[in-house]
């Protein structure tokens, strides 16, 4: 019996990817290819791209080195955003043997075979970003305890700074059924949270109409919302992320009340300065934000919110940076990601004058990550002393257990076998070096 072929995977950017490289597996697995670690010698290595990461060039080469020193004879496929947007910089890698754009990526297997008879290297599979679609269905599933499901993809904003559109076309969604019937499949296999993944899942809805060949509007993000309420085996849903002018009433007061869509958002702000916003082609205005945000707090006082923000736009003077940290300072929010602004090719904001020096991106970059500590440390001290439900997994600490609860607190305990993968209510006492809790767990039934 001839000895199956093998592959190994690598997965670099968001949530989306990760669900996406985790169906791509799934593809390999029925074909009977052996599914090896990414630390392993592998007949072919995958490499799932992002455009959005800094470097995006130099991680896609550090990958293939990598691939290559593990098993130098092996083939390398590189596919995804990335891929999309460069398919020939890709290909020109030592090493890279295959390039799938957006559109082919869920074909690897058809393209492998092209390659099977062939020692030729950088075969590039791209097409027309604008030609793309059709919805692959995606979904992680590495462990029980919780699974990145695809229900949007694509991106109909067109920021100044971002690269997405190009690499991943239009906005487009899976039907309601559909990411219902995923989403019952993701909890008959023992997993307790679903997190919702996509590109703006807040435009979910938009279908391709086959009679007039364009997009249009079918349903929305809320009509998704209550129909995964419905699914009673799923304990938890969490939303990855969600533009503040699409998180609109209707869809706060929805998860206020919800039984399953746990109380924790990520409202992307980029800049706390309208001017800016201007700028960036954002969709909202600061006193929009910050009426979102009280929203939130007003129907779920407990609500952890997160924020992305970019430092260093072109144009941004110190005056506008201090005004977007004066208005984080004022937020009640719990934590932030920094992304500190690098230059892309065909974005409006590439050729905008007035760019801001490196090293001052950095420092306004150090000044908001230390006011995001600042932040989710106030978040965490506020509720010492409180019950919390908190889904436990296993550590990375020998002997340990981590966990989250329903609104984003982290929480170490010691490893107790019978209770990984099941919600507990936990008492948070104290907060330990690293600003996580530990607690005392209550003699009370599992939660779920």
């Amino acid at each position: 019996m001839a000895t199956p072929r093998s592959v190994a995977f690598h997965t670099l950017g968001c949530k989306l990817n990760f669900a996406e490289t985790s169906s791509i597996t799934r593809l390999f697995e029925g074909a009977g290819y052996a599914i090896h670690n990414w630390e392993e010698p592998a007949d072919f290595y995958v490499i799932n791209t992002c455009s959005v990461t800094d470097f995006a060039d130099r991680k896609c080469r550090k990958a293939v080195r990598h691939a290559l020193r593990q098993s130098p004879h092996a083939r390398v496929i590189m596919m995804g955003c990335y891929a999309q947007l460069k398919p020939q910089e890709i290909a020109e890698i030592p090493g890279v043997d295959l390039v799938l754009g957006a559109g082919e990526k869920f074909k690897v297997l058809d393209y492998i075979d092209q390659l099977r008879d062939t020692a030729g290297k950088g075969l590039v599979a791209v097409q027309d970003i604008q030609s793309i679609t059709h919805f692959d269905q995606s979904f992680s599933f590495g462990d029980r305890t919780r699974s990145f499901l695809k229900v949007q993809d694509g991106c109909d904003y067109n920021c100044a700074f971002c690269t997405i559109p190009q690499a991943r076309g239009k906005s487009r969604s899976e039907s309601i059924d559909r990411i219902v019937a995923n989403a019952e499949a993701i909890a008959e296999m023992g997993v307790k949270e679903v997190v919702l993944t996509g590109v703006n899942i807040g435009d979910f809805g938009k279908y391709l109409d086959p009679q007039t060949g364009r997009f249009r509007r079918q349903t929305n993000f809320l009509s998704l919302l209550q129909a995964l309420d419905q699914i009673a085996s799923i304990a938890r849903i969490r939303i990855s992320s969600i533009e503040p002018n699409l998180c609109d009433d209707a869809v706060i007061e929805f998860i206020a009340r919800s039984r399953c869509i746990v109380p924790h958002l990520h409202l992307p702000l980029q800049s706390g300065n309208d001017k800016q916003l201007e700028k960036m082609q954002r969709r909202y205005r600061r006193d929009l934000y910050a009426d979102r945000v009280a929203a939130i707090k007003h129907h779920m006082p407990h609500a952890c919110i997160g924020v992305d923000v970019i430092v260093g736009f072109p144009g941004e003077t110190d005056e506008d940076f201090l005004e977007t940290y004066r208005f984080i300072q004022s937020l009640d929010i719990a934590y932030l990601h920094v992304f500190t602004y690098s230059e892309r090719t065909n974005t409006p904001a590439y050729s905008m004058v007035d760019p801001v020096r490196m090293e001052v991106r950095r420092e306004r970059n150090r000044q908001l990550t230390i006011l995001s500590e600042k932040k989710r440390r106030a978040f965490y001290a506020s509720f010492r002393g409180q019950v919390r439900p908190v889904l436990f997994e296993k550590s990375n600490k020998p002997g340990c257990m981590t966990g989250f609860t329903d609104n984003y607190l982290k929480v170490d305990l010691p490893l107790e076998g019978e209770r990984l993968n099941t919600i507990f209510p936990v008492r948070l006492e104290r907060l330990d070096d690293e600003g996580h809790f530990s607690g005392v767990q209550l003699p009370l039934p599992q939660l779920a």
